[in-house]
Order: structure tokens, then sequence, then C-alpha cells
């Protein structure tokens, strides 16, 4: 391969001669830089070897590249880069037993995964926050990182409450609030998330304590203790492990108020139960006080009856099946009393619209269709009930019964299935709370048929002190 010195006019001279695919001539000036020649073009390529094997990269267009690299006289920056300097790089990496072509790979992707770290640093929180809580809501795993369960409906709602953009119109059952009252708040993790991750720092997680937990030290806690999670999370991502600064939420517990820590203890008592129920009972709407029943008779959270469906009841086996928060799902009997309620829901529910809700729906551009919820409400956007809050409240104070939530029902029921001696592993499993080891230290999964045996013996002695009768299964 015979070489000269490339000059800037032989390269400009030189073409490819007809009836050939393509020519070369080579530098003697830097070794294996070289110019090849097709009918079209005109490129300076290196060529060499490594390990025996032919090495050829085209180095440029000779339209782009200088044959030597020409700088600015005064700042020395580099106007032109210079064929010949580009060959002695690429021979240098040979020499290093190294491929040119590899080492142009791994900087290329080097870049790109530099430029995509910057747009990960300029990119809000909340973007990484959104994948995290969907992540949370369907999977055990986020990219890799493994979770020991699944968030229920109730928790993923309180992290989309905290990061909402606020402004949206508050509308409820009696139509729309005061004004000045009427919107939605921010959620009080934005402004954090609205950041970039590397800028979370301890000074701004400070600044944010102290401008919220005066006001609402409880949920202050709360979204502190979502946060504190996340940035936890984070840290084990590949991606963003390098962003978080986790000094931002060391020790931040300690500048919250105390939280409250008496043990609650409202529930219904033995000679409430008769009251109680009379006033449930005296209830127009037959879905409230079903699910107020219920609510009573099975233990249950609020919101695992609220979003049951007719699919998780089978009357066939007298059993229904709860979206359980703890174990993901339990099965507990269909006690007689509670099955009398849901046959009557079930006979409602399938009941053909009147012309009046016939005409509404046409209206709507609606087609009837039995609910598939077991508590279903036809004011709801769910399509099943949302606030059973209310109307307890006034139960109650109709009944002269001291305030009572929900979930004091839920209470009620495990306070009052003491009277009957059940096993504290039977009231545990049938409600869904993990009983403690020093209450039963052996604890285990029972068949359905014991847990029927207690739950038909508390629901029957709750309804013996309200003076109702328990229906007969036979007669179901």
């Amino acid at each position: 391969m015979a070489r000269i010195r490339l000059t800037a006019a032989r390269v400009e001279n030189f073409k490819c001669s007809p009836g050939k695919k393509q020519e070369f001539i080579w530098d003697n000036e830097a070794p294996g830089l070289g110019v090849r020649a097709t009918a079209g073009s005109k490129s300076y390529i290196f060529q060499g070897k490594l390990n025996g094997s032919l090495v050829r990269i085209t180095v440029g267009d000779v339209g782009t590249w200088s044959l030597d690299e020409v700088r600015d006289r005064t700042s020395k920056d580099l106007l032109e880069p210079g064929a010949r300097q580009e060959a002695r790089r690429l021979r240098a990496i040979l020499d290093q037993g190294r491929d040119p072509r590899e080492v142009k790979a791994e900087t290329t992707a080097a870049d790109v995964a530099k430029r995509k770290r910057n747009v990960q640093r300029q990119t809000p929180t909340l973007t990484i926050w959104s994948d995290y809580c969907e992540a949370r809501s369907t999977s055990r795993i986020w990219e890799g990182i493994a979770f020991k369960k699944i968030w229920g409906d109730r928790h993923t709602a309180e992290h989309d409450d905290v990061s909402r953009v606020g402004g949206q119109l508050i509308v409820s059952g009696r139509g729309r609030r005061k004004e000045g009252h009427d919107r939605l708040m921010q959620g009080m993790l934005r402004p954090i998330l609205m950041l970039p991750l590397s800028e979370i720092t301890s000074e701004v997680v400070d600044a944010w304590l102290d401008e919220e937990s005066p006001i609402r030290p409880a949920r202050t806690r709360g979204a502190l203790a979502m946060l504190t999670a996340f940035l936890n999370a984070c840290a084990k991502h590949p991606a963003y492990r390098d962003m978080v600064h986790l000094d931002a939420i060391k020790d931040k517990k300690a500048r919250l108020p105390q939280a409250n820590l008496a043990t609650f203890d409202a529930c219904l008592q033995r000679e409430q139960l008769k009251t109680w129920f009379d006033h449930v009972n005296a209830r127009s709407s037959f879905t409230m006080k079903a699910y107020l029943q219920t609510l009573l008779l099975v233990g249950a959270r609020r919101d695992e009856l609220t979003t049951l469906l007719w699919e998780d009841v089978n009357m066939q086996w007298k059993s229904m099946t709860i979206r359980d928060k703890v174990e993901g799902e339990r099965t507990i009997p269909l006690t007689p009393y509670v099955e009398s309620l849901l046959l009557e829901l079930q006979r409602l529910n399938n009941l053909p619209p009147t012309l009046r809700q016939e005409r509404t729906l046409e209206a709507r551009g609606q087609t009837w269709a039995p609910s598939p919820w077991v508590f279903a409400s036809r004011t709801s956007e769910s399509g099943h009930l949302e606030s059973p809050l209310s109307a307890h409240h006034q139960i109650t104070k109709a009944a002269g019964l001291p305030p009572l939530t929900l979930h004091d029902l839920r209470r009620s029921f495990i306070t009052l299935s003491e009277w009957v001696e059940a096993p504290t592993g039977v009231v545990a499993q049938i409600t869904g709370h993990k009983p403690s080891a020093t209450a039963e230290k052996h604890y285990h999964r029972r068949p359905l048929d014991l847990l029927r045996m207690w739950h038909v013996k508390i629901e029957k002695w709750m309804l013996e002190q309200a003076g109702i009768q328990q229906p007969d299964p036979q007669t179901l």
C-alpha cells in the first residue's frame, strides 16, 4: 500500500477512476489515514489492525474535515477538526488493544445517559411520584424494587390527595359549597413534588414543615410518612439513587407535635344495641340501614362494604369475599340476618325502573341494568354508597347515643364478641385484623364452617339484645 504525503490540493484533486467502485490514497505522515473516493463522494478513513484483524473506520467527509485541525490563533479554540489528529487518536486506541468502534459506542452511550440524567435532574419529582404510585397500586414491584404488599384503594387515594393540583370544584350531594370554600386546596406535598428530585433537601422539607405542621399536624405527619417512603424507594432505584438527599427526611418526625397515642374505646355498649337498631331500622333508605347493620354485624372496614360486589356474595355456600387491606381479600360467613338483608337488597336491585326513572335514564342516554354493587346508590358518581357517615351521625344524635364513627361499629363488633367468648383468632379472621402474638400465640387459618359457628353466635347475641329474632337459615 503506497503512501504519499497528503496535502489539501492532492485530496481535492483525487478522484475515483472511471469504471472503478472506489480508490484509496494513504498518508505517510499519519499512519493509517487515507482518503477513499467513490463515484459521488470522498471521505477520510482510518485503517489499522487489532489482534490480526483489519479495522476500517470512516473519519468523515473531506468537505467537513480539514486535513490538519484549524485553531484560533488567540484563544486556541478548535475551529475545524483535523483528519490527521483523529487518525493519531484512533491509532493510540488500537495500540491499547481496544477497538475504536467500541470506544465510540461506549462514549455515545455515556453521553446519552448523561443527557438523560440531566433531563431527569430538571424533571419535577411529580413525574416520578406518579410512576411510583401507579406501580405500588397495581404491583409489589417498582423497577425491580420489591415491596411487601400492593396498596389498597384508600392508601392510593391518600397519595393522590397529597399530590393533587387543587382548584377543582367541590360538589356534594346537596350542591355547591359556599363561595371561597368550593374548590379543592392544593395537595400538601404538591409544592415539594414540583421540584426536581435533586432539589428536595433538608432545608426544603424543614420550610414545608414550618408552614404545614402548625395548621394541620396530623395530616402533616401522614404526608411526611408518604414522602419518607417515596424517597427511600427512590434511593434504591438505579436511575434516581444519585439524586436523592436522604438527609432531607432524617429526624424530621422529631420536629412534629407528639402524636395522640390515646387509645380509642368508643363503641356500642350492650344496653345501647336496642336503641341503635331501632333508630337504624327507622331509616327510609333500606340500602343505608342494611349497610349500617351489616357493618356492625360483620366488623368490616367502611370501604370494604361500600365496594362489595354481588359477584363477591355466594348465596349458595353462605359466604362473601371482602377486599382486605391486610391480606388482599378474605372470605367470611354470610350469617342469617345479614343474608336476609342482602336478599332484600338483591330483590330491590333487580326491580325494573319506574316510568319516571326510565325517562331520566333515556334523557341521559343510558339504559337500565341491575347494579353490580351490593350497596348501590343512584346519586353517587361511583354507583355505590360514598358518604354513609353523615347518616350515621344523624341516627346516633336522634337516639341520644354518644358520637360514633363507622370505624367504631367495627370496634363494637370486636368488643361485643367477648360476650359469647368467641376466640380472639376467630374474631380477627372475620374482621381481617391480624391478632398479636400475645393475644393468640399459635394463629392459624380456620375453615369457613368453624368461623360460621362462632359468627352466627355473635350475630344471634347482638340481635337478642336488640329484640330482633334471628331468621332461620332454612327459610332463607
